[in-house]
């Protein structure tokens, strides 16, 4: 499993009109089912006038994705807005719609929800985020040049520093990059506490 994943920094709305019927895509970021979950409550809520709640999210840490057509005919709308989260993790995308009275057929469905959520994202300020391990190591005084050296942002995050009868360096280290890490650490004889 990879340490590198995008997803979206704040919530983005986007609204568009497809034969009288008012599609609105709101696209947020969440970090488990049951942060999805309320956020759904929250959006049905304040839309409660809306003909359909259509959703999908996809989470990094269990490798999860769900949708739902929420009473749309089956495949018309979860799937269609799944697909336009691509490869982003960690989102979940609503499609609140208001009928209008035409009919728009599975196609025209599926091409309004997929479009309407492609819309919001399309708006979403992507940012990168990484799987990090938490590493403290104690640093003799006269090695302190050295342990800074070591800092490579975003592989390798200095995150705190403490001074006194032993200084301790912490750090985030990418999952992929600790073992190589750790061996330099090794080589310059620094103790991992």
């Amino acid at each position: 499993m990879s340490d590198h994943y995008r997803t979206i920094a704040t919530r983005v709305e986007h609204r568009i009109k497809i034969e009288r019927s008012e599609f609105l895509g709101i696209a947020f970021p969440v970090s488990s089912e049951d942060e999805f979950f309320a956020e759904l409550t929250r959006i049905e809520k304040q839309h409660f006038d809306a003909t359909h709640h259509c959703w999908a999210f996809r989470l990094f840490a269990e490798q999860r994705s769900r949708s739902s057509d929420a009473g749309e005919p089956s495949g018309t709308a979860g799937k269609p807005i799944l697909n336009a989260t691509g490869e982003l993790f960690d989102v979940g995308v609503v499609v609140v719609r208001w009928y209008g009275g035409i009919k728009l057929g599975t196609g025209g469905l599926s091409r309004a929800y997929r479009e309407s959520a492609s819309e919001a994202l399309r708006h979403a300020t992507l940012v990168d985020r990484y799987v990090y391990e938490h590493i403290e190591v104690i640093v003799p005084f006269d090695a302190l040049g050295m342990i800074y050296r070591l800092v490579n942002p975003p592989d390798i995050v200095l995150t705190g520093e403490q001074y006194g009868d032993e200084n301790v360096f912490s750090f985030d280290i990418r999952s992929s990059q600790v073992e190589a890490f750790k061996a330099r650490l090794r080589e310059q004889r620094f103790t991992l506490r």
